[in-house]
């Protein structure tokens, strides 16, 4: 459980800053080279870099190098680790709106001693 909050942590770290929400939105269409994707960004190539090593090191990213050259690649495998996530949280959910609801919809129930 402990690796498994970690590893969740540090995808929710990484997507937190929109910079790196829209790189992978732009990998979400397919891949693209680094140069491509700064330029969308507002800010030098040195800061962007940054972004990518993040995205790279958390394992969202995969990046070929091919002469001068880096092309993205986005890890969709990794995004399960989020989308297991919600899927729990949606159910925590689910369960407390129908509790309420059987509490709003058989108020009876509630007063038997």
């Amino acid at each position: 459980m402990a690796q498994y909050s970690a590893e969740l942590d540090e995808v929710f770290l990484a997507l937190a800053d929109p910079t790196r929400r829209a790189v992978i939105h732009q990998l979400g269409r397919g891949p693209a080279s680094v140069g491509d994707l700064a330029r969308e960004a507002t800010m030098t190539l040195p800061s962007f870099m940054k972004h990518v090593r993040m995205l790279e090191a958390t394992d969202l990213i995969r990046t070929v190098k091919v002469g001068r050259v880096r092309t993205c690649n986005l890890n969709p495998e990794r995004l399960t680790v989020v989308e297991d996530w919600l899927t729990q949280q949606r159910r925590v959910w689910l369960e407390r709106t129908d509790r309420l609801e059987h509490f709003v919809t058989n108020p009876k129930e509630q007063n038997t001693p």
